[in-house]
């Protein structure tokens, strides 16, 4: 007796939308890149902009959702680990110590992964941003530093498929992780590693030119920036001169709807779906914050940790009146003279928030900011989009008038 012939899944039948078609998240696509695989046939489960679904994806990821009762877990998520790190010797050329790409190398070197999904740039423009399968610690090395623009990272599953990559390590943000997650059982692997960078305010090319030209004073020769935990932005060009600018100085009025409006929409500042996140957010100035999610986590801080300086989080400040302060000067569109954003940046930065604290100064800022555009741009999605941890931390603070 034969068997019946199997269905094909949906994603054996789907083929990816047509580049610059409307993609089903429309202004909210964040162009994770999703849509231009033939994984398009679960978007509308797997797009956090569609469907919300954090407890869901944290339970399938680490085998519980976080506790809200936590204060550490309600900001930074579900964590067996948090510490704080630079890689020595440091990687020339990357960002900060080069913690991520040591990674990514490390898992091809020691055979753990066959492949690493990382993002190398464009060999015609610095921030445009070409999504690779790298199968050499080159081709990883060749990625590092931020790409600060709207990334279709996942269009690259296209290429698994008879590809010999069964083993896969994943280095993306929080709208490609959880798309990433709600497909994750259907793709043709044996093992994913998820390493998720902590990311806010992203934008299109041209609003990062925009951005360039309002921030920086030679915007045609930054080579990467960051706004790091001194309150100043940190500007990189490619004479090696480094420009900073105090995050009190920025041109609100004209960068005010720079930001993509995913970004705007976006609750996950903290990559809460990925194994382990390596960012700066939640250290002091000149280290990096890495938390370790579940057992997976710790295999991939397990490959660098001898190479790491470690040491402990710390916490310093109270954040609470310079957050409902920002809300209303961000809201009002406030631009302050220089000489007043330069002495507000000195005092800020001396006796302001510190590490963790820092950490909740800029998700407390972004998600009030957040909840207040969503309410008020798509009031129909507000109550299912906005999930509960942000609703916990908004509710602490006061916010202007819908």
């Amino acid at each position: 007796m034969t068997s019946a012939p199997r269905s094909p899944a949906p994603h054996e039948r789907a083929r990816p939308l047509a580049k610059g078609s409307t993609y089903p998240a429309k202004d909210l696509c964040s162009q994770c890149g999703l849509c231009d695989s033939r994984w398009v046939a679960y978007v509308r489960r797997a797009c956090a902009f569609l469907n919300q679904r954090f407890e869901a994806m944290e339970t399938a990821a680490h085998g519980r959702s976080r506790d809200l009762a936590n204060e550490d877990e309600l900001y930074f998520g579900v964590s067996q680990r948090m510490v704080t790190a630079r890689l020595r010797p440091a990687i020339e050329g990357a960002q900060w110590s080069g913690i991520v790409s040591r990674i990514g190398v490390r898992a091809l070197e020691t055979g753990l992964v066959d492949a690493v999904l990382c993002v190398q740039q464009s060999p015609d423009d610095r921030f445009t941003p070409l999504p690779v399968l790298a199968r050499t610690p080159e081709q990883v090395l060749a990625a590092r530093v931020n790409k600060p623009t709207l990334s279709p990272n996942l269009e690259v599953l296209e290429q698994l498929p008879g590809s010999g990559i069964r083993r896969l390590l994943a280095i993306g943000v929080g709208c490609q992780v959880q798309a990433l997650r709600a497909v994750q059982d259907t793709l043709p692997l044996e093992q994913l590693y998820v390493l998720g960078l902590p990311c806010v305010d992203n934008v299109s090319r041209a609003g990062l030119q925009t951005f360039l030209e309002s921030a920086s004073d030679s915007p045609a020769t930054v080579v990467h920036y960051e706004f790091m935990q001194d309150f100043r932005i940190h500007f990189r060009h490619s004479d090696g001169r480094e420009e900073t600018v105090p995050f009190f100085g920025l041109d609100t009025p004209k960068l005010k709807n720079v930001f993509a409006p995913s970004c705007l929409s976006c609750f996950d500042y903290v990559n809460g779906g990925a194994d382990l996140v390596v960012g700066y957010m939640g250290a002091s100035f000149g280290r990096q914050w890495l938390t370790v999610r579940n057992p997976r986590g710790q295999e991939l801080l397990d490959l660098v940790e001898t190479e790491l300086d470690l040491a402990p989080v710390s916490s310093r400040g109270d954040r609470r009146a310079a957050v409902q302060q920002g809300i209303d000067a961000y809201d009002k569109a406030i631009k302050l003279p220089r000489w007043l954003a330069e002495l507000v940046g000195f005092i800020v930065q001396r006796v302001g928030p510190q590490g963790l604290e820092y950490g909740r100064f800029s998700i407390d800022s972004h998600f009030t900011r957040n909840a207040l555009w969503v309410r008020r741009h798509h009031p129909e999605k507000a109550e299912d989009h906005i999930p509960g941890f942000a609703k916990a931390i908004v509710a602490r603070y006061r916010l202007p008038s819908l």
